[in-house]
């Protein structure tokens, strides 16, 4: 409603009084004035009447039969719908204790009778105009309080994003630092493995040849026992070349986490990106004190390569696998606890630690089943494929699964998340990679994040 016309608005009066002459009187009156009236003999009418229509101010009187008018407007107040509706007392009571009593069960103005008509009119305008100035400024709230909290999820997203890049560029440095000597390293152990048994076969060769070696060469032999470093010294260049040869692969992984230098849209393989955020994440998924490993299923479907930001895509799946995690952890801390108060219970305060085969614990519910994530990619409809990620942990009650996306909401204790983790992931799959991102879940029975996005992003 424009301001400027404020004077000129004529809104819905709702007059309720148990005189039809009052009503008749107030009414005609009003309506010479250009407002819309609506008359109700008692309180109960009046309720009814506000819940077909909402009007703009109320006029009630308060001497009433059934229903007087400070109970008609204590129900107006206790009722959502109607709590803001202006109610102006009409009454004959002229006493200081009527009036304080009408302003307290919420009324906004007294007009006590025989009453002017032009005063009423101006008094009914007043407060016409109230409401219209609080609703523009309600409005203009919710917008400011919407702008201050896009500004501070922009300002967390940037110092999330600059996090991001700054742990790019530092995974790579390292990658780029640890790729050059181990290089050098498992290419020379493949010489030094020939080398070693070219002398193996050498020391064998003369064994053969001179069966009867002299005093010294005998003592040597016995003190360095030949016969052990010659098979050991094979096996352990074996164990060497296969440590060098995951400290590449792990070298590899982070480089292809780390993508410091591909910001702009490119085909990548997905199943890279995902075995290298896993690569990142291996000591959270490592056993503990409090739980098993956690065992990674993956079903990997038959992916062609993806045109997408490789490098914000894999922030989501490290957002998506780390939130697993912490389900599981807290899950199975729950778990054991109850196993624990159980058992001290039944034992009269001694605790008997009571873990399944592998690590399970076993509960109220009977068995747990260990701590997993399984990771499901697919190609559908021929034009997008499909993430999902998805845990056995406690689960996320439906009354929260609306608002997981939100800036700033968290189901985690205060201090351990920051609430834009999912946030950041939903903006960058569906603003950024014009695909969708679902979570589906049931408490008790974990939780499921399916991300879909085009194959070729236009």
């Amino acid at each position: 409603m424009d301001l400027n016309q404020s004077n000129q608005h004529k809104g819905n009066i709702l007059v309720v009084d148990d005189t039809p002459d009052n009503l008749r009187l107030l009414s005609a009156m009003l309506s010479a004035q250009g407002f819309e009236v609506r008359k109700a003999l008692n309180g109960k009418l009046a309720l009814i009447a506000c819940q077909m229509l909402l009007p703009d101010v109320i006029l009630l009187d308060i001497n009433m039969p059934g229903m007087d008018g400070y109970q008609v407007c204590q129900q107006l107040k206790s009722n959502s719908k109607t709590c803001e509706v202006p109610v102006i007392f009409i009454s004959a009571l002229d006493d200081v204790l009527d009036k304080v009593k009408a302003f307290d069960v919420g009324g906004v103005d007294y007009i006590t009778k025989p009453f002017y008509g032009a005063e009423v009119v101006l008094r009914i305008e007043n407060q016409i105009n109230l409401r219209l100035l609080q609703t523009k400024l309600q409005e203009k709230n919710f917008l400011l309080q919407q702008a201050l909290d896009n500004l501070k999820a922009a300002q967390v997203q940037q110092i999330q994003n600059e996090k991001m890049v700054a742990l790019g560029q530092l995974v790579a440095g390292i990658a780029h630092e640890v790729n050059n000597p181990i290089s050098f390293i498992y290419g020379n152990l493949q010489y030094a493995g020939q080398y070693v048994e070219d002398l193996v076969n050498l020391i064998e060769v003369y064994q053969q040849e001179y069966p009867k070696p002299t005093p010294k060469i005998q003592q040597i032999v016995k003190d360095i026992d030949l016969n052990f470093v010659m098979k050991d010294l094979q096996s352990l260049i074996g164990a060497m070349y296969r440590g060098a040869d995951r400290i590449r692969e792990i070298v590899l992984a982070l480089q292809n986490f780390s993508r410091h230098d591909e910001a702009e849209m490119k085909q990548v393989n997905i199943h890279e990106g995902i075995d290298s955020t896993l690569v990142m994440l291996q000591h959270r998924l490592r056993e503990t004190a409090d739980r098993p490993a956690i065992v990674v299923v993956k079903e990997y479907g038959n992916l062609p390569p993806v045109n997408c930001y490789a490098s914000e895509l894999n922030q989501v799946f490290m957002h998506l696998l780390n939130n697993a995690i912490d389900a599981m952890e807290d899950s199975f801390v729950t778990s054991l606890s109850l196993v624990e108060d159980k058992q001290r219970s039944l034992s009269g305060g001694f605790l008997r630690s009571e873990l399944l085969p592998g690590g399970d614990a076993k509960g109220e519910r009977g068995q747990r089943t260990t701590p997993q994530i399984r990771i499901h990619t697919e190609v559908q409809d021929s034009d997008f494929v499909s993430i999902a990620i998805a845990d056995n942990g406690s689960g996320i009650d439906e009354s929260l699964r609306s608002r997981l996306f939100d800036p700033f909401f968290t189901t985690k204790p205060v201090g351990k998340g920051s609430g834009l983790g999912l946030s950041i992931s939903h903006q960058i799959i569906v603003q950024k990679h014009q695909g969708q991102i679902t979570c589906t879940s049931s408490p008790g029975k974990g939780a499921e994040f399916a991300i879909k996005i085009p194959i070729k992003l236009s």
